[in-house]
């Protein structure tokens, strides 16, 4: 195997690797703050499209934790560029909170629910039954279908909460249409992400909690991997993929010298 070179920028999922159920995990600060004064490129990464980076920032911020707006990069961002590479200027029906709807107004898109481009499904608190609804006949009536990624549960201090990838499988099965997922695992979103902060695969790494969707991006996107077990994957689970990681740590705290 080729000798892989020395990691120059760094991608990391949010939850599970920096924070758990909203308390920093004991590293992250050290992890950030070494990232912050080395120079080097680095984004923070979530498959969660309720929130805008500047929420995201802000809540961070509260957690004691420093990550600059411009080195959030979430689904609806990736869903976004897409969209924006794929048909400027265009429309779309959401079925989302700020964070997707900010960032299609930001490539100048126009949200209507009269013969859009596409039908845009994200993560919200409240999913609606009309809504769905409205979405199933847009696209039977011919828009494209997009998520911003395919997870199907999402925490919450009760439990787990319907999410993205759920209510995508509903739509689905009402119209016999599956959606392009914009967000983790697709490869695409750690592509956009490097290219937004001037980085190269060969040299930039992710580090994330889940197997099936940090590991697998980072692999197919040609980064290095890092699986840390604070989060979704156990010990014992990581044999059970037919792919690994580069490296497995313990947590964050263990990267903090490698920088």
């Amino acid at each position: 195997m080729s000798e892989r070179k020395p990691i120059e920028s760094w991608l990391t999922d949010m939850d599970g690797v920096l924070i758990h159920e909203g308390v920093p995990i004991p590293g992250a600060d050290a992890f950030l703050k070494r990232l912050r004064e080395s120079g080097r490129p680095f984004l923070v990464l979530t498959n969660n499209s309720i929130y805008t980076p500047r929420d995201l920032h802000a809540r961070l911020s509260h957690m004691g934790l420093d990550v600059p707006v411009e080195n959030i990069w979430t689904s609806a961002l990736a869903t976004a560029k897409f969209l924006d590479d794929q048909r400027p200027g265009g429309s779309a029906y959401v079925i989302g909170e700020a964070g997707l709807t900010t960032a299609l107004h930001d490539i100048g898109y126009i949200l209507t629910d009269h013969e859009p481009d596409y039908v845009v499904l994200g993560e919200t608190r409240t999913y609606s039954f009309e809504a769905m609804t409205k979405a199933v006949r847009l696209i039977q009536g011919g828009a494209r279908f997009i998520a911003t990624n395919p997870d199907e549960t999402g925490p919450s201090t009760e439990g787990p909460l319907p999410a993205t990838g759920a209510v995508a499988a509903l739509i689905t099965k009402a119209t016999s249409k599956k959606p392009y997922f914009a967000g983790k695992p697709n490869p695409l979103m750690m592509r956009t992400g490097l290219n937004a902060i001037g980085a190269h695969s060969e040299t930039s790494a992710m580090i994330g909690d889940r197997m099936d969707t940090d590991i697998l991006a980072g692999m197919e996107a040609g980064m290095q991997t890092f699986l840390v077990f604070t989060g979704l994957t156990r010990p014992g689970q990581v044999e059970d993929f037919p792919y690994k990681p580069s490296q497995v740590v313990d947590s964050i705290a263990d990267l903090v010298d490698r920088i």
